[in-house]
């Protein structure tokens, strides 16, 4: 059975930084694009960041260079570092695991797992 845990949400002061981390029991990290997204209540979820297979890292426009997504092998975990945090930024970030189909996962229908989201939130 796959599962996604997230960790490493809190609340901090614009311009801080956060490093969220996504535990994966079920399946390597290397095995599977992996993804970021976040979601406001009332908004759609928006895709953050994704971690192709055989393709480079991709951001949404948003990050603006901020934020970097990364796995760790060992651990088989999934991390997003984010500095320089803004307001804007504030939302329940989730980390997702692509179909076994599917070779990249930014949209939502690609992603076959899901975590439960942890909360940031981005005080001025």
């Amino acid at each position: 059975q796959v599962q996604l845990e997230e960790s490493g949400g809190d609340s901090v002061q614009a311009g801080g930084s956060l490093k969220l981390s996504c535990r994966v029991t079920g399946m390597s990290v290397s095995s599977r694009c992996l993804a970021w997204f976040r979601q406001v209540p009332g908004k759609e979820r928006e895709m953050v960041a994704t971690y192709p297979i055989f393709s480079r890292s991709t951001y949404a426009l948003f990050v603006k260079g901020r934020f970097t997504i990364s796995t760790d092998g060992a651990k088989n975990t999934l991390s997003l570092e984010m500095n320089s945090l803004e307001p804007d930024d504030t939302a329940v970030y989730y980390c997702a695991a692509g179909s076994g189909g599917t070779r990249t996962c930014a949209s939502s229908p690609q992603n076959e797992h899901w975590g439960q989201g942890t909360q940031v939130a981005v005080s001025s």
